[in-house]
């Protein structure tokens, strides 16, 4: 059964940091494009950064410069390192792993920034 278990969430205030874990139980992770998605209270989801099998990176324009996606194939995790965060930034984060026609979704994990 394909899992994605997202970990880190909490509540930080304005300016902290917080890390985010996905782990993947599917194989050949490597070829997955992965990303985090969030979906604040009466928004849409809204993709908040991406990275390719090949490690490259997109990011929001609205977290340039405070998040960092990265990946870890050999223990088919990857992570959001999230600085200077903003009460804006409060939402559920979603881990998602797309290749081909196969698209999976973590469960969702909180983050709220208090200012």
């Amino acid at each position: 059964q394909v899992q994605l278990l997202e970990s880190g969430g909490g509540l930080v205030q304005a300016g902290g940091s917080l890390r985010l874990s996905c782990a993947a139980s599917f194989s050949i992770f490597s070829t997955y494009t992965m990303g985090w998605f969030r979906q604040a209270p009466g928004k849409q989801r809204e993709l908040v950064a991406a990275i390719t099998s090949g490690g490259s990176t997109n990011y929001a324009d609205s977290v340039k410069g405070r998040f960092t996606i990265s990946r870890d194939n050999a223990k088919n995790t990857i992570n959001l390192q999230m600085n200077g965060l903003k009460p804006e930034d409060t939402a559920v984060y979603y881990c998602n792993a797309i290749w081909l026609w196969n698209n999976y979704w973590g469960q969702g994990t909180q983050i709220t920034v208090s200012s």
